[in-house]
């Protein structure tokens, strides 16, 4: 047999990494060249769609659900794609970036799946996008038994039985993959990831019994379900393997999505597997779809929008409805605590919300739950036990008594809460210091004992911009406004200095942290995604 042509991708800038060549070979470059060129320009004209519909959005202040794709929901004899046997019980999920301690922690969990994230939990510097891929080759090979040098502590897979089954997640169609170039223009991150996973893991995967499953984010129509149905059905003939052997998992997490999805899933419908409900990339996705909307659309603190706010129910209960409608998996949204070490009733407080939390998702009809620690895992388990016994999911519970309309998803104003000046604070703080970690090559990080990503700081720069515009007066009758927002930030900072003491600060990112969050608030052209600013600062 001939060596595979050399790939037309050119590597730039990039550092060489240890053992990339197992990655980045001549075959896997020449399938995501492949899946660029012919896939890329839909990707482009659906990010034009997308602001097209923004500006049509801001123009009338509302949405509904499509006429055009009526008959579609009105059909009720389609359903998507039995489950395979390695996704039908999904009653807890952990999520992660894909680092080698994280990838082995992750997989002996006790979960029953790991979203192994090359998104929001993943700053997408060239060492994590590769050496991510690694972990995962060296997961289903079992070579990835390692000691951590710092610590002496030795990490190892259990059994092949005991381990979660993978659905990786790939960066959302914004984000570009600057290090991989075709003719001089980057590659969508989206397939860099999707593609070297794919390429090199699909029949692998099969043959451990499970498959290539993913979970697609940011998806706002669909229109982007159908791309990348389109890009499912030309992979799996690329590598030989049968149609339908992908699933896919669609986070809805975009305000717009949340009218599309009985469309969504009948795009995927031979490769769909579910959806869920992502909390706060939804809430980011509100306020940047309908922040010039006036008083009615502005959110309250973050904290105080939880899942039982009248618009945030019916949305979960119709993805609900919709999911098994359709034989879908609906999975719940993140348990985001980190246990502390040291302060037990920290912890006795913290559980208490995750297990009424999972226990309200369970109740609902939810199959599977998100957490993001390992010690949250029994909680959430035992709240969807006490539901399911020994069933694998509930998608028999069909929620024929959900009935939602489509302004119950704006209804934003039925929320009794208003901005504090506490929520300010705690939107610089959490941004800063979520922003510094990102720059310094961190998806994941704990802040206030909780586990944030990026649609963290989405929302919490989202907000503060959407305060300012709408001229919010805070109940200390302080106004919004960005010389205050300044000033909050420059004392949240000097805390920040105080509390690391002036070494630490000095070899950090604090000062292009701070810069950066108060760009993304304040610029009155509000930008659709901090990630885009923040990956040119982006070292590696």
């Amino acid at each position: 047999m001939s060596a595979p042509a050399p790939s037309p991708l050119a590597i730039v800038d990039a550092e060489p990494l240890p053992r990339q060549e197992e990655v980045l070979t001549d075959a896997a470059l020449a399938f995501v060249a492949e899946l660029h060129r012919l896939f890329t320009p839909r990707r482009d004209e659906l990010l034009a769609r997308r602001a097209e519909r923004r500006a049509e959005i801001a123009r009338t202040s509302t949405l509904d659900f499509l006429p055009e794709t009526a008959r579609i929901r009105e059909d009720d004899s389609w359903r998507v794609a039995p489950a395979p046997a390695a996704l039908n019980d999904r009653r807890v999920e952990i999520t992660g970036p894909t680092d080698r301690k994280m990838t082995i922690n992750a997989l002996n969990s006790g979960a029953k799946v790991w979203l192994a994230d090359f998104e929001d939990a993943s700053a997408p510097t060239w060492e994590n996008v590769v050496l991510g891929q690694l972990n995962l080759i060296d997961a289903y090979t079992r070579n990835i038994d390692f000691t951590d040098p710092r610590s002496g502590k030795s990490y190892a897979l259990k059994d092949a039985d005991q381990l979660a089954t993978v659905v990786m997640r790939p960066r959302g169609w914004h984000l570009e993959e600057r290090h991989l170039k075709f003719d001089g223009r980057a590659v969508p991150g989206a397939l860099v990831d999707f593609g070297l996973y794919f390429f090199h893991n699909a029949k692998r995967l099969i043959e451990l019994g499970k498959g290539p499953y993913f979970y697609l984010p940011k998806t706002e129509s669909h229109l982007e379900a159908r791309l990348w149905n389109d890009i499912f059905v030309f992979a799996q003939d690329y590598v030989g393997i049968p149609q339908g052997t992908v699933r896919a998992t669609v986070l809805i997490e975009t305000i717009t999505a949340a009218y599309e999805m009985e469309e969504i899933l009948y795009e995927l419908r031979d490769h769909a597997s579910g959806l869920n409900a992502g909390r706060w990339d939804y809430l980011f996705s509100i306020v940047k779809n309908f922040r010039d909307g006036g008083a009615k659309f502005v959110l309250p603190d973050r904290n105080a929008v939880t899942m039982t706010a009248p618009f945030m129910r019916a949305y979960t209960e119709l993805l609900v409805r919709t999911c098994h409608k359709r034989g879908a998996h609906a999975i719940g949204g993140m348990a985001a605590f980190i246990p502390s070490r040291r302060d037990a009733e920290v912890n006795k407080v913290a559980f208490e919300k995750v297990k009424n939390d999972k226990d309200r998702e369970a109740g609902d009809g939810f199959d599977g739950s998100w957490v993001a620690h390992p010690d949250l895992v029994p909680i959430a388990m035992e709240s969807f036990d006490k539901v399911l016994g020994d069933k694998p999911n509930q998608k028999d519970r069909l929620r024929e008594d959900v009935d939602v309309k489509a302004e119950d998803l704006i209804a934003i104003d039925s929320l009794d809460a208003k901005p504090t000046f506490e929520g300010l604070r705690n939107a610089v703080q959490v941004g800063t210091r979520y922003i510094e970690a990102w720059l310094r090559g961190l998806g994941a990080v704990a802040i206030f004992n909780l586990m944030e990503d990026a649609a963290t700081a989405e929302i919490s720069r989202s907000q503060i911009w959407q305060w300012i515009n709408a001229g919010v007066v805070f109940e200390n009758g302080e106004k919004a406004t960005a010389d205050l927002v300044r000033t909050v930030a420059a004392e949240e900072l000097g805390k920040i200095r105080e509390e690391i003491g002036a070494e630490a600060f000095e070899a950090g990112n604090w000062q292009q942290a701070h810069d950066l969050l108060l760009q993304v608030s304040l610029d009155a052209d509000y930008a659709d995604f901090l990630t885009l600013p923040a990956y040119e600062q982006l070292a590696g």
